[in-house]
């Protein structure tokens, strides 16, 4: 999991890069695991010292030095806490103005620093995730983090950092039912994430990065059969036809290569890919990734499909000026032409060309926006 992986920051319903329209940069946000390390140095530094730092400054594993203003603050005996409200910036991130809060409390001489997980906070449940089972769902690079600054302090002053810390995000439990964690084996609230300690808007990559995590999750679980689909109509679909887990569900979105590529080197034996027929228009045309701003339904390709042969000058001219690909669609099958097994066939063999030599079988199945299944290439 990296920063923005989508089992914590990215809403399960949403899959859209982020532009502004004066073509502005995006604004970057602070990571869970940036908030909580900044928390758990201010919570600490209380401890030691009777006074809250606020702002607190941290220093992010590439260099940067964000200063974090405190939302809340208080001590209780051996416990102290702070908590920082996350930015997220301009991503379109579920955790976005969600409290952070560490709570430290001193544990006996020699305990050395243990981590918790606090209310709204989720547990792993699952192998194959960079925590064990059991462990609190606060990835390494946070953990590193909130310990470097700990282990700082104790040494400032003169004690020996042994310390429970433990990371609560009030409403975590719900804002997790918009994220893929309960698929992920991460149960009862959000993942404490960051790589960088940076939210950079709607990451490529970290949503790729998901993908392979949730490959990952799967074979660990001794899953064969998966399912990549595009958006949740036509996995809800795919999952009912073929009835898969929702453990076999990986969330592909628009990104097939990264799919694909992940399971060509980790595979499975079994692949379904599922979408409505743009997205896999695309896909058939061979292009990998099938976002509007990367790739575009071609109207010539449907005309170069041996099934448009039939067509007459006029209908030829009609699906070459069509607007949309479901206005293709529409001309074809007013016409009893099956285009749409055409372009799940045509898709299948995109797809076995980047898995090539990997073992792994995949069958295509293409919907229509209501969810009903018009083609299935096997």
């Amino acid at each position: 999991m990296s920063d923005a992986d989508r089992n914590d920051g990215k809403n399960a319903s949403e899959g859209e890069r982020l532009e502004k329209p004066d073509g502005a940069p995006l604004r970057k946000g602070w990571t869970t695991g940036a908030c909580a390390t900044a928390a758990t140095k201010a919570a600490y530094t209380a401890l030691l010292t009777g006074t809250f730092p606020d702002p607190v400054v941290i220093t992010l594993p590439k260099g940067e030095t964000p200063a974090f203003a405190l939302a809340r603050e208080g001590m209780d005996g051996e416990s102290v806490f702070a908590g920082i409200v996350k930015d997220a910036g301009d991503d379109p991130d579920v955790t976005h103005g969600a409290t952070v809060v560490s709570t430290v409390t001193r544990l006996s001489p020699g305990s050395g620093i243990r981590f918790v997980a606090g209310d709204g906070v989720g547990t792993v449940t699952k192998a194959g995730l960079p925590i064990g089972v059991g462990e609190p769902a606060i990835n390494p690079v946070p953990r590193a983090m909130m310990t470097a600054v700990v282990e700082a302090l104790a040494e400032e002053h003169n004690v020996s950092p042994d310390l429970e810390i433990r990371i609560s995000v009030p409403d975590g439990a719900t804002i997790a039912e918009k994220t893929w964690n309960p698929r992920l084996g991460i149960l009862g609230g959000i993942s404490i994430l960051g790589t960088t300690g940076v939210v950079h808007p709607f990451s490529c990559a970290a949503w790729i990065h998901s993908i392979h995590r949730g490959i990952d999750v799967a074979r660990a679980e001794g899953l064969t059969h998966l399912l990549g689909a595009t958006g949740s109509t036509s996995e809800r679909a795919a999952q009912a036809f073929h009835g898969l887990p929702d453990g076999a569900l990986i969330d592909m979105g628009d990104f097939a290569g990264g799919l694909l590529k992940y399971l060509r080197a980790h595979p499975v034996q079994r692949l379904t890919i599922a979408g409505g027929f743009a997205k896999m228009t695309k896909l058939a045309q061979g292009a990998l990734d099938l976002h509007s701003s990367r790739s575009q339904v071609d109207n010539l390709f449907y005309l170069s499909m041996p099934c448009s042969q039939s067509l007459t000058d006029s209908q030829h001219h009609a699906v070459k000026n069509a607007n949309t690909a479901l206005e293709v669609f529409e001309i074809m099958t007013k016409e009893s032409i099956d285009i749409a097994t055409s372009i799940a066939e045509a898709a299948k063999r995109t797809a076995e060309g980047v898995l090539r030599d990997s073992g792994v079988s995949v069958d295509v199945i293409v919907t229509d926006r209501k969810g009903a299944i018009i083609a299935h290439a096997v």
